[in-house]
C-alpha cells in the first residue's frame, strides 16, 4: 500500500530543509527571498508527487530549487510593460526618435497595457506567461494546473481578443475622426 503524500513528503522532503535553505543562501544573491523560493520549491515537489513520485527525492528538491531560481533571473531580464513605457530604459538614441513618435509608443504601450488587463484571468495569465515571460507551453500548463491544449487555447483566445481590443479601438478612433471632420466642415459652410 501507498504511504500517505504527507508522510512521505515529511520524511523525504521536509527532512533536507536546513540543507536546502543553506543552498539557497549560498546560491541566490537576494535573501529576503531565500524563504519564499524554499516555499515555492516545496509547492512544486509536492504537487509534482501527487502525480508521481520522485525517484531521487533530494536531488528532486534541489533540482526544482535551481529551476525555480533560473526562472526568476530570466523574469527579472524581462523588461515590463511600465519600464518599457520610459523609451530612455530602452538604450534608443533619443535624437532619432521625435516627440510625436515618443509619446506615440508610449500610448501604444499603454493601451497594449490597458487592453491585456481586460482579458479574462486564466487567459491573461496564459498570454502573459507564453508571450512575456516566454515559458513554453508545458511550464505554462504546469503552473496553471491546466493541460498544455488548455494553455494553447487560453493563448489563441487571448490573442484574438487583444488585436480585436486594438483594431477596434483604432476603427473607433478614425470613426471619431472622420465625424469631426465632418462636422468641422459643416460649421464652415453653414449660414452663422
Amino acid at each position: 500500500m501507498d504511504e500517505p503524500l504527507d508522510s512521505w513528503f515529511k520524511r523525504e522532503i521536509l527532512a533536507h530543509e536546513a540543507a536546502l535553505v543553506r543552498y539557497l543562501l549560498r546560491t541566490w544573491p537576494n535573501r529576503q527571498e531565500v524563504y519564499d523560493l524554499r516555499q515555492d520549491s516545496y509547492v512544486r515537489v509536492y504537487e509534482a508527487a501527487a502525480k508521481s513520485r520522485p525517484q531521487a527525492p533530494k536531488s528532486f528538491l534541489f533540482a526544482t530549487a535551481r529551476n525555480l531560481m533560473a526562472d526568476r533571473i530570466r523574469r527579472q531580464r524581462i523588461v515590463s510593460i511600465d519600464a518599457v513605457g520610459d523609451l530612455e530604459a530602452l538604450n534608443v538614441m533619443i535624437e532619432e526618435i521625435s516627440p510625436e513618435q515618443r509619446a506615440s509608443a508610449h500610448q501604444e504601450l499603454r493601451r497594449l497595457a490597458e487592453a491585456i488587463d481586460l482579458l479574462p484571468p486564466k487567459c491573461r495569465e496564459a498570454v502573459w506567461m507564453r508571450r512575456v515571460d516566454d515559458l513554453s507551453q508545458k511550464e505554462v500548463a504546469m503552473r496553471l494546473g491546466i493541460t498544455q491544449k488548455t494553455v494553447e487555447k487560453h493563448v489563441m483566445k487571448g490573442m484574438k481578443l487583444l488585436a480585436t481590443l486594438f483594431f477596434r479601438n483604432d476603427a473607433e478612433r478614425a470613426a471619431e475622426g472622420a465625424t469631426r471632420d465632418a462636422g468641422l466642415s459643416e460649421q464652415g459652410h453653414g449660414k452663422p
